[in-house]
């Protein structure tokens, strides 16, 4: 229904319109009677062949939501009634910001893709602790931190440790996001000097905690085999849990779509699917040199079950959806689950 009735409908809207509209539909739907009974029925595969163990976590099924679906945590109990085994939420900074100049997000419909430019835009950390805090579900939540656009790259080691002081009681486990696109000169923190002593300070913080949590970082596809072992050095050195593969693309070759329309929308992050088998290599080619400790999550370009399975063969111990979730709709999630208990 959603393929054949909403999304045609809701594909003639602008898309971050939607996106605020379809957000608010769910929460108010799961407010029904007997709401929730129809979406277990409909989305939830329960089944302890899905269960999989990680960074000490028990994740009920393998297929999580990426972040910047529900940047402010404001939907963390309507997610998990859609079946979701984990919902990662941010990217946040210590301060709100309203993110770059809209328009932002543009649909690429023959590509089964999404440019966005969307600049961090979120009410910032403080404010989805208070709502983490009132959260009724036990899913596993990912807090994803990152640094505002305004703090210089010298000082964004203080955003990221803002950032996890906050989120620490509240979350499960913290991915550093230094891979986005949209802010200018982030993606600099990658370099091997930078992003060094960034994880070792954010790592040696999460050690004189009670309990540490699993410290993971997310990684743009657009590196070069060197920047990659780089990271792979450096993802052993700081003893981080798991690396996230990947994020979007600043690239545009093989689409389908017009150039000329691909010129007028400009800057920004591609995702969907042409970036699947890239981020696919990826991930086959960290797992090769990574130590087994340090686990990986896929994601991109996963439109359909046979992607995710594709994904966790060659390494992925876990899956996230974003734009395959919004051109296949929640389904989706129940598809990957019964596609991996059918072997």
């Amino acid at each position: 229904m959603y393929k054949s009735l909403l999304r045609p409908l809701l594909f003639q809207l602008d898309p971050e319109q939607v996106h605020y509209l379809t957000t608010d539909a769910l929460r108010a739907s799961l407010m029904l009677p007997f709401a929730r009974n129809i979406s277990k029925s409909m989305f939830q595969v329960q089944d302890p062949r899905l269960e999989r163990e990680l960074f000490g976590l028990k994740f009920p099924n393998p297929v999580g939501l990426a972040a910047g679906f529900d940047k402010d945590a404001k939907l963390v109990d309507e997610l998990a009634e859609l079946g979701f085994g984990f919902v990662e939420i941010g990217t946040l900074t210590p301060k709100p910001q309203s993110g770059n100049e809209k328009p932002r997000l543009f649909r690429l419909p023959q590509d089964q893709a999404i440019i966005n430019r969307m600049g961090f835009n979120n009410e910032g950390v403080d404010a989805a602790v208070r709502r983490l805090e009132k959260r009724k579900s036990n899913i596993i939540v990912g807090g994803n931190i990152g640094k505002n656009k305004v703090t210089p790259n010298e000082e964004a080691v203080n955003d990221y440790l803002y950032c996890f002081k906050a989120l620490y009681p509240v979350v499960d486990y913290f991915v550093v996001n230094v891979s986005s696109p949209n802010t200018p000169d982030l993606r600099a923190l990658q370099d091997k000097e930078p992003l060094q002593k960034l994880l070792l300070t954010l790592q040696e913080e999460n050690q004189k905690m009670a309990r540490p949590k699993p410290l993971l970082l997310k990684i743009a596809p657009d590196l070069n085999l060197a920047q990659l072992h780089d990271i792979i050095e450096i993802a052993i050195e700081a003893k981080l849990s798991g690396l996230i593969a990947t994020n979007t693309t600043v690239g545009r070759q093989g689409l389908l779509t017009p150039a000329q329309r691909i010129t007028e929308i400009g800057m920004g992050g591609l995702s969907g699917k042409p970036l699947k088998t890239h981020a696919t290599q990826i991930i086959q080619h960290l797992r090769t040199f990574l130590p087994p400790a340090i686990r990986l999550i896929g994601v991109g370009g996963i439109m359909q079950a046979e992607d995710a399975v594709e994904k966790l063969q060659v390494g992925a111990d876990l899956v996230q959806l974003y734009t395959g979730f919004i051109y296949e709709g929640p389904s989706l999630i129940g598809k990957i689950n019964r596609k991996l208990l059918a072997g």
